[in-house]
């Protein structure tokens, strides 16, 4: 029951972000590995420059990287699915949009690089953490998450409890 909720929640409240994921999975899916994980479909895109994004229900993450790296990173996204679930249709405003600007802007880039401020300090992506590993039940393993996966801050005793 609780899974039936769960996609009808997403393939109506949020619909949108989950028509931009199907799209792309469609288009993507002859020539990319898939896999499920907990209540989303990933799909590994290798391309120079990307690490990951969500749209709904589907996530695209890049294979090319380390493997604490990709763990993390599975749990991460599930968290941005589940904020998808919660907000709908303002997802992208709430969400997608200042994740986009944080992530791809130079200026900020070069900031994050300069000051030495953790990806995960902007409100989205730390919160993207918080339920990521508290609805997956999955534990961050990288020293990055752990550390600084908390708006900045170590994230231990924010892990998901086994």
């Amino acid at each position: 029951m609780k899974k039936f909720l769960f996609y009808l929640v997403e393939f109506t409240w949020a619909i949108l972000q989950n028509l931009v994921g199907g799209i792309a999975y469609l288009i993507l899916s002859r020539k990319h590995k898939h896999e499920r994980f907990h209540n989303s479909f990933i799909t590994y895109v290798e391309k120079k420059g990307f690490g990951g994004v969500s749209f709904g229900i589907f996530i695209f993450i890049n294979p090319g990287k380390k493997e604490d790296w990709l763990h993390d990173s599975r749990i991460h996204e599930y968290g941005h699915t589940i904020q998808s679930l919660f907000l709908g249709p303002v997802w992208f405003l709430v969400i997608a949009l200042p994740s986009v600007i944080w992530c791809g802007m130079p200026a900020l880039i070069k900031y994050r690089e300069k000051q030495d401020v953790s990806y995960y300090w902007l409100f989205c992506e730390g919160w993207s953490n918080l339920w990521g590993a508290r609805w997956s039940k999955e534990n961050f393993i990288s020293d990055e998450m752990r550390n600084r996966g908390y708006f900045g801050k170590p994230l231990k005793k924010y892990i998901a409890q086994q």
